[in-house]
């Protein structure tokens, strides 16, 4: 590991020296209502005895620009210059809104990332991508910006419930099939039964950070991350529209890795065997997400908003083979579509 990622025992030890620094004039931590209750303490010895709690609603309804005031509020109010620090205590949604944030706050103020889900600690804490929602789309604004460190303490797994854990453990899957066909083969014969997820983070994690070195700002292979992603997003988006039938970003990522294997078949990638491995394995693991027939050309119009688009095409991730993704490939709203009826009739 490099000197902004820690994964273990040593994480927060570490963390706690960075703030020591003289450099840094105030820490502000942003939680949300569940890791303010659940794994604050946990972070709390590792503080500075003076910091500053900025506390946010959970969950995806709360990436929005106006929870972005809430923070710019509180750190214009208690007078935070550039040398202050954000450490962003939460899963996806708390890192990418926290990381943004701070990358405009007076041009930008330093950023920590202490990722408490696994689907975070895994992928949205790592590669400097932040975000947050807008008018209804996924991550409709955001910036490049790296932190000034991660530090992933597997200890914060144990604050979840499952559905979160599993959620989280989609984007492992995606890193596998995207990468790894060996990952992914003994994924097949241990799922998630692991007591101590740490081998299987730094995996993920350097997989990852494999693909971002190539790539840093998303021009080309980096794209090889949204497998999954395009048909995923529009789903969530769409679903998020629809009260009481919001699911978790993981849940939308592993139908869309569904819907986007089935597409490699009909594009002569991916082989019909293959595919069965991919849909037996996802579907042991998640439950199928529910919509009608009638929605699916709704739910894939939300794909014209997708960020790997160019100009009218919109461009997707498939699989050449297990192990091997491939992006830019060009797909059609009819096709996507037609994916989601198919994972509509499994």
């Amino acid at each position: 590991m490099n000197k902004t990622l820690w994964i273990g025992a040593n994480a927060l030890p570490e963390l706690a020296e960075m703030l020591r620094q003289p450099a840094v004039s105030q820490v502000f931590v942003l939680t949300d209502a569940n890791t303010g209750r659940l794994c604050y303490p946990l972070l709390l010895p590792y503080l500075p005895s003076e910091h500053t709690i900025i506390e946010l609603p959970a969950g995806e309804e709360a990436k929005t620009l106006a929870s972005c005031e809430t923070v710019w509020n509180e750190l214009t109010g208690r007078r935070a210059d550039r040398h202050a620090v954000l450490v962003n205590l939460g899963g996806g949604v708390l890192t990418d809104l926290g990381g943004f944030c701070a990358a405009l706050y007076k041009r930008g103020i330093r950023f920590v990332q202490v990722p408490t889900t696994l689907l975070a600690q895994v992928d949205a804490s790592v590669g400097g991508k932040t975000g947050i929602d807008f008018q209804g789309f996924k991550n409709q604004l955001g910036v490049f910006q790296e932190p000034a460190g991660v530090f992933i303490d597997p200890r914060f797994l144990h604050t979840l419930d499952p559905r979160q854990l599993k959620s989280g453990y989609a984007e492992v899957v995606k890193h596998s099939l995207i990468a790894d066909a060996e990952a992914f083969r003994v994924q097949r014969r241990t799922g998630m039964l692991l007591e101590d997820w740490t081998s299987t983070i730094e995996a993920s994690v350097a997989l990852k950070k494999e693909i971002v070195a190539q790539d840093p700002l998303e021009a080309g292979p980096r794209k090889l991350l949204n497998f999954g992603h395009t048909v995923g997003h529009a789903l969530e988006s769409y679903l998020l529209t629809q009260p009481g039938r919001e699911i978790l970003h993981g849940e939308a990522v592993a139908a869309g890795m569904v819907c986007e294997a089935w597409l490699s078949v009909q594009k002569g990638l991916l082989s019909a065997e293959e595919l069965d491995q991919i849909e037996t394995f996802l579907f042991s693991v998640f439950d199928k997400v529910q919509f009608v027939s009638l929605e699916t050309e709704a739910i894939a119009e939300y794909a014209w908003q997708d960020k790997k688009n160019a100009g009218s095409i919109i461009n997707c991730t498939l699989l050449h083979g297990i192990g091997r993704g491939v992006y830019d490939q060009p797909v059609t709203v009819q096709e996507l579509a037609d994916s989601l009826r198919y994972y509509h009739r499994l």
